[in-house]
């Protein structure tokens, strides 16, 4: 039997800061108020006109120089992010062409917060089949470029990074072991782009209106996202015989802390287990779980039983389990 093992991460945060003090210097709000809602300080923002590949290169770059391998021996690069580069070509293909994974297949994925997940699933199946060795899957998104910072319920929410990992395969017993994916697509009115697509194409009227940025219904999204976050977290972790005890590390979407409070509390896993970044960070998207991996590499340890969560539009929603599958502190 194959298993899909992640055998490496890297990853990339821009360096510029964004903090509550500076966001409410151009928006009516305090760093308690954010702070008390979202358990957020700052968020990095990508300046320079440079896009969400930018931020994939960086990490696919480290993950290549930490693991040591050939990028002519990456067989695919996978990206999940709401934020391409543009519509078309895919931000998979420019990563990979930069990256010098020149004998890759590349290609999107989009599934907004959740994409992580989705991700994860998605090139862990290409491993399984046998016919594929070395994936490359990268997640991450700019949201500070479709961030809407006349309004103030939403602008302190996001910050841009991204996170990669490599997938390999495995006989033994560790690797990306189980995942529950979900949809309900009543979430539309709740949390979405207006306007960009075929439904609503771009007009000076949507520029002016802000369309183009995140719409979000916070009370509803907030409200299912606790729901939903905690229940999958918990199926997932029914259906593979797991206790609190043999959990190692809870690893939420950085949406709301909240939220991540929610989760551990509905598994009762005490806090010390949960990575949590979202102070720094803020809400990063499809790059928040890949995020927290990465900064919490050296901690992990083989057979360590890590349970992921993620949220989004869509709705999507979704679990992974995963044994992890080499000490973190050889890198």
């Amino acid at each position: 039997m194959i298993n899909a093992v992640i055998t490496g991460i890297g990853g990339y945060v821009p360096e510029d800061r964004l903090t509550n003090d500076d966001l409410s210097k151009i928006v009516d709000t305090t760093d308690e108020w954010i702070m008390s809602r979202a358990g957020i300080k700052e968020r990095r923002v990508l300046k320079g006109g440079k896009a969400t590949s930018y931020m994939a290169i960086k990490a696919v770059n480290e993950l290549i120089g930490k693991t040591g391998i050939e990028p002519e021996s990456v067989e695919g690069v996978i990206c999940a992010t709401s934020t391409g580069d543009y519509h078309f070509p895919s931000t998979a293909s420019i990563t990979a062409y930069q990256t010098g994974c020149k004998n890759a297949f590349a290609f999107d994925i989009q599934a907004a917060c959740s994409g992580f997940i989705y991700l994860l699933e998605t090139a862990a199946n290409y491993i399984r089949s046998g016919r594929y060795k070395r994936i490359i899957a990268v997640a991450g998104d700019m949201m500070t470029a479709i961030t809407n910072y006349t309004d103030r319920t939403t602008c302190p929410l996001f910050g841009d990074g991204c996170g990669a990992i490599l997938i390999e395969p495995t006989s033994d017993s560790v690797g990306i072991l189980d995942s529950i994916l979900r949809t309900d697509g009543s979430g539309l009115p709740f949390l979405k782009m207006k306007s960009g697509g075929t439904a609503s194409m771009p007009s000076y009227e949507s520029i002016d209106n802000h369309e183009h940025t995140v719409y979000q219904e916070g009370k509803a999204v907030f409200k299912r996202a606790v729901i939903e976050m905690a229940d999958v977290a918990a199926e997932i972790v029914e259906r593979n015989g797991l206790k609190k005890e043999n959990i190692d590390w809870i690893v939420p979407h950085q949406a709301n802390l909240r939220i991540i409070d929610a989760a551990a509390r509905r598994l009762e896993v005490p806090v010390e287990k949960v990575m949590i970044n979202i102070q720094r960070y803020g809400n990063t998207s499809s790059g928040s779980i890949p995020l927290c991996l990465w900064e919490w590499e050296s901690q992990l340890r083989r057979g360590d039983n890590l349970i992921l969560a993620a949220f989004g539009a869509g709705f999507t929603w979704g679990a992974t389990y995963i044994k992890w599958g080499y000490d973190g502190s050889d890198t």
